[in-house]
């Protein structure tokens, strides 16, 4: 495991809901949560928070996999489907990166690789270099 998917495994907010990061490089990441009792909400489906935080923590892995402290400043997302059990996958690919922001494309899928959701995430690109 390298330096940055060891920084990225060590989020307390993703291992507070399961979340497992799967592959961080520069510009790309693939995180995977396992559906639990706790991820679903009162109609019985998967919480639109938990599709949101699993792309938001994949979009931060790969914008922040280039060494630099990269922060979020605007992001969306629209749901497709619904999913009650299984694992989820989210799956960031940076669009675009200038010297100043980037941004991502999240898709979030199920097991049998339906779309559940899209992200798309803008961030700023600091001069700040991440600490291990």
């Amino acid at each position: 495991m390298d330096k940055y998917q060891q920084y990225f495994t060590a989020d307390r907010f993703a291992m507070s809901n399961s979340i497992e990061l799967e592959e961080c490089r520069p510009g790309y990441a693939k995180a995977k949560v396992k559906i639990g009792a706790n991820h679903l909400n009162g109609a019985g489906v998967v919480h639109g928070g938990l599709l949101f935080t699993l792309a938001d923590f994949c979009f931060a892995a790969a914008v922040n996999s280039y060494g630099f402290v990269t922060l979020s400043i605007n992001a969306s997302v629209s749901f497709f489907a619904k999913s009650t059990e299984g694992t989820i996958i989210a799956e960031a690919k940076e669009i675009a990166r200038s010297n100043k922001l980037c941004s991502c494309d999240i898709n979030i899928t199920n097991e049998q690789g339906q779309l559940l959701a899209n992200f798309k995430g803008t961030a700023y690109i600091t001069k700040e270099t991440i600490e291990f």
